[in-house]
C-alpha cells in the first residue's frame, strides 16, 4: 500500500512522533503494534480535493492512512494515549506519545482539521455542488465501507492502552492469597489453646484444687485451738 504522501497538491500541514497500534481484527477488543518504534505520524491537506488525511510510514509500509471526516472523534484514553475510529479503513488507531503535552498537541491539531472538513463540506453543499466522498484508501469500496460501518459500530467501545492491556491489574487473586495464608482469628485462637490452658478450664481447675486445700487447714486450725484450751484448762 502507497501513503499517496508525495501526490501533488498534498503537503503536510503537522508532525509529530508517535507509537502506533491497530485493533485487532479478531477480537475487536486488544491492541496490536503498527509500528516498531515511534514514527511520524503527519497530518496531510490535499487541496486538489480539500482533504485531509493522517498519514504515517515506517519503511515501506503505510502505517496510518486515514482520511479526516467531519464524524471522526479522537478519544483521550490515558496520559498519553488516544484512538480513534476510522470505519472506512474498517479499524481503530492508537497512538502512544512520549508526553501529554505531544498527545494534546495532536487532540487539538486532530480537531482543528476535523472541523476544517466540515467548513469545506459544507461550503461545496451550499454552492449547490457534490460534497468530495472521502476514500482512505485505493481499495475501499462501498461494500468493504458497508461492512466497516456495521462491524465498527458494533464493537466501537474505548479499549485501555496498550500497557493497560498487556499487564491487567487484578487483585483478586492476591487477595484470595493472602485470606488463604491468614488463619481466620477464632480458629487462631482457639486452636492454639489446649483444654487444660482454656480459660475456663484453668478457673474451674483453680477452685477445686482451692475448695480441696481448704479442708485439711481448718482441720488443722481446729486441732491447734484445741490443744490450746487443754493446756489453758490444765494451767488454770
Amino acid at each position: 500500500m502507497t501513503s499517496g504522501k508525495d501526490t501533488m497538491g498534498e503537503q503536510p500541514i503537522f508532525t509529530c512522533k508517535a507509537h502506533v497500534f491497530h485493533i485487532d481484527p479478531k477480537t475487536k477488543r486488544s491492541w496490536m503494534p503498527a509500528s516498531s518504534s515511534a514514527v511520524s505520524v503527519s497530518f496531510f491537506y490535499d487541496s486538489s480535493r480539500s482533504l485531509y488525511r493522517i498519514i504515517s510510514v515506517e519503511g515501506q509500509k503505510a502505517v496510518i492512512n486515514s482520511t479526516v471526516t467531519p464524524n471522526m472523534t479522537f478519544t483521550k484514553t490515558s496520559q498519553k494515549f488516544g484512538q480513534w475510529s476510522d470505519v472506512r479503513a474498517n479499524t481503530v488507531y492508537g497512538l502512544g506519545f512520549s508526553s501529554e503535552a505531544e498527545l494534546q498537541k495532536f487532540i487539538d491539531k486532530f480537531n482543528e482539521v476535523k472541523e476544517a472538513t466540515r467548513s469545506a463540506i459544507s461550503k461545496v453543499t451550499a454552492n449547490g455542488g457534490a460534497a468530495v466522498t472521502p476514500v482512505t484508501s485505493a481499495n475501499a469500496s462501498p461494500i468493504t465501507a458497508r461492512a466497516a460501518n456495521a462491524t465498527l459500530d458494533q464493537s466501537d467501545s474505548l479499549l485501555e492502552p496498550p500497557g493497560a492491556a498487556v499487564m491487567p491489574i487484578s487483585s483478586s487473586p492476591k487477595t484470595t492469597a493472602v485470606e488463604d495464608d491468614v488463619p481466620h482469628p477464632r480458629s487462631h485462637s482457639m486452636s492454639g489453646v489446649t483444654g487444660s490452658d482454656s480459660p475456663s478450664h484453668g478457673k474451674v481447675a483453680g477452685d477445686k484444687q482451692y475448695s480441696g486445700s481448704n479442708h485439711p487447714i481448718d482441720m488443722q486450725l481446729k486441732y491447734e485451738n484445741d490443744r490450746l484450751k487443754l493446756a489453758l484448762a490444765q494451767r488454770f
